[in-house]
């Protein structure tokens, strides 16, 4: 990998960015009370951690065929007041400063749909991305590349100029279908080009530590 073709750096968001395990899990288990299932399994905690909210929902609720009375509860419940369980991984702010300093271009690639513009905005980060691609923003959300050569349209970038971070499988197949170099975090099972743990490590692997 030549670390100096790198122009732009992507970040996942659950799992990346952020520790949403907590959060994530007090939403979907209220969702899965309010119709009388138990919460979640951690295989089920797994696989919707990956999927997009309309496909964590059609994955929990396999035995209704409509499934209209399930989002109009979500719409009830709402994921806002489940952000302040989220914990922001440290050092994020420190690197996205240094990625600016050193003329990358910043972005998230997450399978979130309506909420991300909320979270930048309860934890001040608004000013640090150039690009952010949700779920609702393409026709088919990872492990479809779509959102990864959206950014590499967007920005006239080749594929061995962006470097994706993630921490799941749906990341590592985006990654691969988009030809983009891939960091797997906190992942070492995940196949990647690099495994790293932290945030200062991203910026090793970049060279661009102090």
């Amino acid at each position: 990998m030549d670390i100096s073709k790198i122009k732009a750096v992507v970040f996942d968001c659950d799992g990346v960015m952020f520790d949403t395990a907590v959060a994530n899990r007090k939403y979907y288990d209220e969702v899965l009370q309010t119709f009388g299932k138990p919460a979640l399994n951690e295989e089920q905690f797994v696989n919707v951690h990956m999927m997009t909210i309309k496909g964590a929902i059609e994955y929990l609720f396999p035995e209704m065929d409509d499934l209209s009375s399930v989002y109009d509860r979500l719409e009830n419940i709402g994921y806002h007041k489940f952000i302040k369980y989220m914990a922001m991984e440290k050092g994020l702010k420190d690197l996205l400063i240094r990625l600016k300093d050193n003329g990358y271009i910043r972005g998230i690639a997450t399978n979130r749909t309506n909420t991300m513009e909320k979270v930048l905005e309860d934890f001040y980060l608004e000013d640090y991305f150039e690009v952010v691609v949700t779920a609702a923003k393409v026709k088919k959300p990872k492990p479809d590349p779509e959102q990864l050569l959206l950014i590499m349209g967007e920005f006239d970038l080749h594929s061995d100029e962006i470097f994706f971070i993630g921490d799941s499988d749906y990341d590592r197949q985006a990654a691969a279908g988009a030809k983009v170099r891939f960091a797997a975090f906190k992942k070492p099972e995940l196949k990647a080009d690099f495994n790293v743990d932290s945030m200062d490590e991203i910026a090793d692997v970049l060279q661009i530590n102090e």
